[in-house]
């Protein structure tokens, strides 16, 4: 089997595209589809084992990989990653900046060092390694980033940490964009909303009900693919795309619409689409 995406055969063959956060969950689907399309994907992490068995799953079906375990919070780290990677490949075409992470918690429950390791992962770090990608690449050969937010349109209660984070890396990505537009470097952002990945394997079995429960709060009342965020990624990494930055794509069934006044109707007439031949049900909705 094959990754069956939506995007031509070659799109991104000869390219070098880094994936932060590539060994698991969302990064690991987009690693999965740019490899697909020819290009040599680089996944980025800090636990160098996930990173080992997405680039064997990758390696197996036929695409080019390598990877590079980092923590992208530490400057001189992430400087030395980028250095490594251009030296082996020459240039970095595309980076997809993936990596993140947070805990459940009200505000009053986060304490300082909680809150800055959030908001260090989430925007730091994600500032980090694309300000050194543009610096010893981009600079001179132009290409494209997109940022990994997330539905924090109306607050984050329970979250306020990663909302606070993912708010900065949305204003991040509009300066950006302005700044670096010069040089041929275009700067986008996807914004998903609730979506079967394993990451909703790692919350508590206190919110296990809640997550099962998510859909009935999206319009199209189904909750989303690693694929469909995966393709908005793509496309915005590929040619068609080329006069698009300083944009948020909000990939959320407009879950982040409305309010919770209007009665949502009975869904139809809406199908997943699902091109991750290696996709794997969370835990949490099997039960």
């Amino acid at each position: 089997m094959a990754y069956d995406s939506v995007f031509k055969p070659g799109l991104f063959s000869g390219q070098t595209i880094v994936v932060t956060g590539g060994g698991s969950g969302i990064g690991r689907c987009v690693a999965h589809e740019l490899a697909h399309l020819g290009a040599h994907v680089v996944l980025v992490g800090r636990k160098l084992e996930k990173l080992e068995n997405t680039a064997a799953e990758i390696r197996e079906d036929g695409g080019e990989v390598s990877f590079h375990a980092c923590d992208i919070r530490d400057e001189e780290a992430v400087k030395a990653m980028v250095k490594a990677i251009i030296a082996e490949r020459g240039q970095i075409h595309h980076l997809v900046n993936n990596a993140g992470g947070q805990f459940p918690a009200p505000l009053i429950g986060i304490n300082q060092k909680g809150f800055e390791a959030v908001v260090r992962t989430n925007l730091v770090g994600g500032f980090l390694i694309a300000k050194e990608v543009f610096m010893q690449s981009m600079s001179k050969h132009g290409g494209s980033i997109v940022n990994m937010l997330a539905d924090m349109w109306g607050g984050m209660p329970g979250m306020g940490h990663s909302g606070a984070a993912r708010a900065g890396m949305e204003n991040f990505t509009k300066t950006a964009a302005y700044e670096w537009g010069h040089a041929g470097v275009r700067v986008n952002a996807v914004a998903p909303g609730w979506v079967a990945s394993s990451g909703m394997d790692t919350y508590p079995e206190s919110m296990k009900t809640m997550i099962r429960n998510l859909k009935d709060h999206v319009p199209l009342q189904r909750i989303g693919t690693e694929s469909e965020i995966a393709a908005a990624i793509v496309f915005l990494l590929s040619p068609g795309a080329n006069f698009i930055s300083g944009n948020t794509i909000r990939i959320d069934g407009a879950a982040s619409q409305g309010t919770r006044a209007w009665t949502l109707g009975k869904a139809k007439n809406s199908e997943s689409y699902n091109g991750f031949h290696r996709a794997y049900l969370p835990e949490v909705f099997k039960e």
